[in-house]
């Protein structure tokens, strides 16, 4: 079965045009190498996918050429213990990085949006 089905059928990705941009774009390797979108995936083959900031490290279980419920879905692959402490991980650290940032109470009035274009800084107030 083709690469890009399969990652839509797995729900990896909406639309099976987005999966073809996303293997074309190289955000989904095969084995060893790159993949192509009409590339045949077989069970037993891993998969790394990189979706947004999460990267995936998965072994094919099972082979659908449809699009069913997530609990079906889910039964197509395994991720890897090592891809998912490695996702895991990179979670934590994007969340401590963001802990130190304060969101702003309320949105900046006309003054302070006037302030922010003039001088490109937010902390001009």
């Amino acid at each position: 079965m083709r690469l890009d089905v399969w990652l839509w059928a797995a729900r990896f990705y909406k639309t099976r045009s987005l999966a073809k941009q996303a293997i074309e774009g190289g955000k989904v390797e095969l084995g060893e190498g790159s993949a192509r979108p009409a590339r045949l995936v077989h069970v037993g083959d891993r998969l790394r996918v990189a979706r947004g900031e999460e990267r995936y490290e998965i072994d094919v279980l099972g082979l659908s050429e449809t699009r069913g419920p997530a609990s079906v879905a889910q039964q197509l692959y395994g991720e890897t213990e090592a891809g998912r402490a490695a996702r895991l991980a990179a979670a934590e650290q994007r969340r401590l990085t963001g802990a130190g940032y304060a969101k702003p109470p309320s949105k900046p009035d006309k003054r302070a949006r006037r302030l922010i274009r003039a001088l490109g800084d937010i902390d001009a107030l």
